[in-house]
């Protein structure tokens, strides 16, 4: 145990777990709507996101102690460096309109982590997006669902008709309610001004806001002009077992309650749908 406890925080703490969520969501995408595998977007997505979320995790302490880091977090540079040359290597095979996409995303990705705006915007002495005032699970969210749904079909020359639209926002709100247990679990460490869902209507009231959403996130299903009963299913047992996760959320919790397991849904959902 000893052994695997230190694989395990470098899984988790490399971003490589949330990757593999956000690689799994993608897939998802492309199956839901038949579209052949494509290793170019998925990739570029899986490494995309290492870095994206190493940047974001990391930036503010390699500008600050860039001379006195310590062994794990150089460990993770170097990791975050390999991961971006393979994210380039990847970049310049993708559709020329997917990749003004991805400059969309990774500009909302910039200015959540980099200092930018006029300091009286903020709440805080930050100056990124994400200390603006309940806004960083939106724009989690928001990547999210356009990462993981619009990139693999635009690249695939695929229509975004309504069903697209439809999975779209589904993802956006599947994505807010794997947040809240994180939001939660960090009710005792936020700062009163970043304004959180948990900070704002108490623990109580955001499980039973991430119950509603929950089942606005299934009942969405039924408006697909393609319905599945697989499909139906998938989505039943992925919402119960998302929420069941939120419902027994706490402030005090596991050390991987949130970073392991709740990260780890995407990736269930893919493999039911391997299965099934």
């Amino acid at each position: 145990m000893k052994v695997l406890k230190p694989i395990l925080d470098f899984y988790i703490n490399s971003s490589i777990h949330v990757s593999l969520a956000v690689f799994s969501m993608a897939w998802l995408t492309l199956l839901e709507f038949e579209v052949p595998f494509d290793e170019k977007v998925l990739f570029f997505i899986f490494f995309a996101s290492i870095t994206g979320y190493n940047f974001v995790k990391y930036f503010g302490i390699a500008k600050f102690h860039h001379r006195s880091l310590a062994t794990w977090l150089q460990v993770i540079q170097v990791f975050s460096l390999l991961c971006f040359l393979l994210m380039i290597y990847f970049a310049v095979q993708l559709e020329t309109k997917t990749l003004f996409c991805i400059v969309v995303f990774g500009l909302v990705t910039f200015l959540y982590a980099i200092p930018f705006f006029p300091k009286h915007l903020f709440m805080d002495s930050q100056k990124n997006l994400r200390s603006i005032g309940g806004l960083k699970v939106y724009v989690i969210a928001l990547v999210w669902a356009g990462v993981t749904v619009v990139l693999p079909l635009i690249n695939a020359d695929f229509y975004l008709n309504a069903d697209v639209w439809i999975t779209l926002f589904q993802r956006f709100v599947f994505v807010v309610i794997l947040m809240l247990p994180f939001e939660i679990r960090d009710l005792q460490y936020d700062s009163l001004k970043l304004a959180t869902i948990p900070q704002q209507i108490g623990i109580k009231n955001t499980k039973l806001i991430g119950v509603f959403i929950g089942i606005v996130f299934f009942f969405l299903e039924f408006f697909k002009d393609k319905l599945e009963a697989e499909q139906i299913l998938i989505t039943l047992i992925i919402t119960v077992v998302a929420l069941l996760f939120l419902v027994f959320s706490k402030a005090k919790q596991g050390t991987y309650y949130c970073s392991f397991w709740v990260e780890g849904i995407p990736i269930v959902w893919l493999l039911m749908h391997q299965v099934f």
